[in-house]
């Protein structure tokens, strides 16, 4: 699925994350005989979930061995060091209903900035993988976002267990005056790769994980999104990866939301 015309880590990453995809692909085939589990409120998790991380672990652990990792499932420790971050399935919620969108994220994180991503799609049968100052591919080949119809205003807006209902409404409220119209995915990936993909003008969350946005985060860049990353602070002052926000988008878009998200102009 990749090429010479790809970095080298990047083109490994890409090959790890097909591999990944694939066996994610087998889980979800025969789904109703997994095992899952609920974390906590619309939050679960199977054994495709952990067993696709640990997969990607072990290739990570094989042709990266100096670098950190951090997975949903199986944590980690963030640091400035190089760090790869798994997703081993986003959008587990739509995975279980059998719907195709979610995803297996993958990305390379340093100095605790998304620099590698790479996000398979396996029911779409698509994988996008960028790095920084490189440019994005798709399916192994160099990409362009598609930006026709940028006067058709869409948006797609995660959502977060943690998420404060009326602060919620209220920035969904604000879009749809803004006249965008306003999808919600259920998985974070998807939104970030139609956006870098031109589907959707971009993708918009308050609440996310790291895991959640490293892969994702990249495209968008390369993609030539205007792409804003925060983490929120632990009380002694520690940027919380488990916490943080994710606003990438058109410069339309990301114009219309400043009044709506103040401190989340883009860079």
């Amino acid at each position: 699925m990749t090429n010479s015309t790809m970095p080298g880590r990047l083109a490994m990453a890409s090959q790890i994350a097909a591999q990944a995809a694939e066996l994610a692909l087998s889980f979800f085939n025969r789904r109703d005989t997994i095992e899952v589990s609920s974390k906590r409120t619309q939050d679960f998790v199977s054994e495709a979930d952990v067993a696709v991380e640990q997969f990607i672990r072990g290739q990570l652990a094989e042709h990266f061995p100096h670098d950190a990792i951090i997975g949903e499932e199986l944590g980690g420790v963030l640091t400035d060091a190089p760090c790869w971050v798994i997703d081993p399935i986003d959008g587990t919620s739509n995975f279980l209903r059998g719907s195709p969108l979610w995803g297996v994220s993958l990305g390379l994180v340093e100095n605790k900035k998304p620099v590698i991503g790479v996000v398979a799609l396996p029911v779409l049968n698509d994988l996008f993988a960028a790095e920084c100052g490189k440019g994005i591919f798709h399916n192994g080949k160099p990409f362009s976002r598609d930006d026709r119809f940028g006067d058709v205003q869409v948006v797609s807006l995660g959502d977060s267990s943690d998420d404060k209902l009326d602060e919620a409404s209220a920035f969904y409220q604000g879009l749809r005056a803004a006249h965008w119209s306003v999808h919600c995915y259920r998985c974070t990936t998807i939104g970030m790769v139609f956006a870098a993909k031109g589907i959707i003008d971009g993708h918009l969350q308050r609440r996310t994980t790291l895991w959640d946005i490293a892969g994702g985060t990249v495209l968008c860049q390369e993609a030539g999104l205007q792409t804003v990353v925060k983490f929120a602070k632990t009380p002694d002052g520690i940027e919380n990866y488990r916490h943080m926000s994710v606003a990438a988008g058109t410069p339309n878009l990301m114009s219309d939301i400043m009044p709506l998200w103040p401190g989340f102009e883009p860079r």
